[in-house]
């Protein structure tokens, strides 16, 4: 199994570095001001399990943190609207790995094998999951995951928040934020098979 990284952008910059200062990293300190919803850390989308690697596989984020993508343009993005908009620009599926790219050593690329599922072997890793890590360090308030969820503008920018409240959720939310959507009929192509 392959360890996790433990720097972005090469051994100089460490994990926690690169998430805000004033967010301390993601830690469990909830200061409350109801003046300002952007000071109160209870106002940001709940999070369950590992901080600094999202709950994602260790392959897929190893590729994530290590993909030029990631360590050049959405470094540089600070901002919520920035990121969406390169979400709207830059996704076209919701697999892992970009088509034709990742290693079967081998194995059919069709059926359950691990390779399929994006567990086996890796790729280059798409540009949605760049993103949807790149969301995870922006540290989003609940407002700003509603939005997400209710974007009219592309059904990636829906699945990535979607995508995004699966891996981080604490299992008693999951039901209160995707009930409401359980009949949307927008259409998303998640495959890139397809």
């Amino acid at each position: 199994m392959s360890e996790l990284p433990t720097s972005f952008g090469g051994a100089a910059m460490a994990m926690s570095e690169y998430y805000d200062a004033d967010d301390g990293g993601g830690g469990n300190d909830y200061d409350e001001d109801e003046d300002n919803p952007m000071k109160n850390k209870n106002n940001r989308v709940p999070f369950h399990g590992n901080d600094k690697t999202m709950n994602m596989n260790p392959l897929i984020l190893a590729n994530v943190t290590n993909s030029p993508y990631f360590k050049t343009d959405l470094f540089q993005m600070k901002g919520f609207l920035e990121v969406i908009d390169e979400i709207y620009y830059k996704v076209d599926h919701l697999e892992p790995w970009e088509r034709g790219t990742r290693k079967t050593a081998g194995m059919s690329q069709t059926g359950m094998c691990g390779g399929v599922r994006g567990v086996s072997a890796g790729g280059v890793v798409s540009s949605a999951f760049c993103l949807l890590f790149k969301v995870h360090t922006l540290r989003l308030t609940k407002k700003q995951m509603y939005s997400m969820l209710n974007h009219c503008d592309s059904p990636y920018i829906r699945g990535l928040g979607f995508m995004y409240l699966r891996f981080t959720l604490p299992p008693m939310d999951i039901w209160k934020w995707f009930e409401p959507y359980l009949e949307d009929e927008e259409v998303c192509i998640s495959s890139i098979f397809v």
